[in-house]
């Protein structure tokens, strides 16, 4: 089963506090799965977490050892078909332009599931149900 992976996953994995929080621990079993998906979208908004003075305040050395990781994984582009599906989500749900296009990008994955804390957990986009791993 395809599984695609928000942001925020990525961000609890990543974080290198100790001692390891209960979100870590679960980020990182999540990301040991097999068929997970990201988007450059999501590689972004983890770059911009990770230089946050606020959140992770990475060095450059540990912001490029996470994005190595990150890199292994299959990767959506965001092209203008994303961009137009997008939209059409938006519109059709309510929800949030950047949202949009994370669900857009997982579709185009033929991903079943988004692993997300950010969106209602358990509500279905079309066949792609999001599951919040920390719930």
């Amino acid at each position: 089963m395809n599984a695609f992976v928000d942001t925020n996953i990525l961000v609890y994995a990543a974080d290198e506090a100790v001692p390891q929080t209960n979100k870590t621990k679960i980020a990182r079993e999540l990301l040991l799965q097999p068929y997970l998906h990201l988007s450059v979208q999501v590689l972004s908004e983890f770059v911009v977490t990770a230089r946050s003075s606020k959140k992770l305040a990475f060095s450059l050395q540990q912001e490029r050892e996470w994005l190595e990781r990150w890199l292994l994984f299959p990767i959506a582009s965001l092209g203008v078909n994303t961009f137009v599906t997008a939209l059409s989500l938006h519109h059709r749900f309510q929800i949030s332009h950047w949202d949009s296009l994370i669900i857009a990008a997982a579709k185009e994955q033929s991903c079943e599931v988004l692993y997300s804390e950010d969106l209602n957990a358990q509500q279905d986009f079309d066949g792609l149900k999001v599951v919040n791993p920390f719930e």
